[in-house]
Formats: C-alpha cells, sequence, structure tokens
C-alpha cells in the first residue's frame, strides 16, 4: 500500500494531504522545510517504509523508516508544529494555518488504524512523499 503525501511549503510550517489513491484520507502539518536540520526541519521528499512502533508517551504510533540523516521520524498527534514537533509528521483532520491545524487524534487514529491492519496482513506499507 502506498499513502502519498502532497505538500505546501510555508515559512512557519509545512501543510499536507494525505491521500490513499484519490482519496483524502485527511490531512497533514510538519514544520517549515530547513535544509533537513535535525529537530528544525520537515524532512526531505522521497518514499519511506512505515512502520509500527510504540512508547509509553505515544502509545501505539508510526515510524518512517530510512530517512537520509534523521532517526526517529514519527507520525503522532499534534496540532501545532512549531510546539510539538521535531521532524515528525501529524496528521489532522482540519488545516487552521501554516503548520497547525485541529483534530488531530481523530485524524491519527483513522491513519494508525489503516496502517497497522495492513501491516498485520502482511503487507509493506509505504509513504511517499512530494
Amino acid at each position: 500500500m502506498e499513502l502519498h503525501l502532497q505538500r505546501t511549503y510555508f515559512s512557519r510550517g509545512t501543510n499536507g494531504i494525505l491521500k490513499l489513491e484519490d482519496s483524502i484520507l485527511c490531512f497533514t502539518i510538519e514544520l517549515p522545510w530547513r535544509d533537513n536540520g535535525r529537530g528544525l526541519s520537515c524532512i526531505p521528499e522521497g518514499k519511506y517504509s512505515l512502520e509500527k512502533r510504540y512508547s509509553p508517551r505515544l502509545k501505539d504510533h508510526l515510524q518512517v523508516e530510512h530517512v537520509p540523516g534523521r532517526t526517529l521520524i514519527l507520525i503522532h498527534p499534534a496540532n501545532n508544529a512549531l510546539t510539538e514537533l521535531k521532524g515528525c509528521i501529524a496528521p489532522v483532520s482540519n488545516l487552521t494555518g501554516e503548520g497547525t491545524g485541529d483534530g488531530s487524534k481523530a485524524a491519527f487514529g483513522l491513519v494508525r488504524r489503516l496502517v497497522y491492519k495492513t501491516i498485520q496482513a502482511g503487507e509493506r506499507v509505504w509513504l511517499v512523499i512530494d
């Protein structure tokens, strides 16, 4: 399965539309592009595999694998990229500004369920960012 993330870059954040085939799943927020700086930037465009991950703080979430020059790039809930993200991707239900949105827990739940179900069925999940 391939999820496609179409981005729009702004000075205060990066907004995206996450799609499965031609259907919009949700929107996304990320940090602005700052030359892939660790903790400062969204990740480079490319194709990445997604894996299930668990931590006591975030519980079940997703990890974006093999990002050049970066580690622990996650997909998890957040509504403000500048104050809540350090390079990760946050699904949101609605975009409210540059790198901001609302309804992140609901949007993340939708993405997590879809990806976990696909992985549990033995299929690989890819995130294509352009």
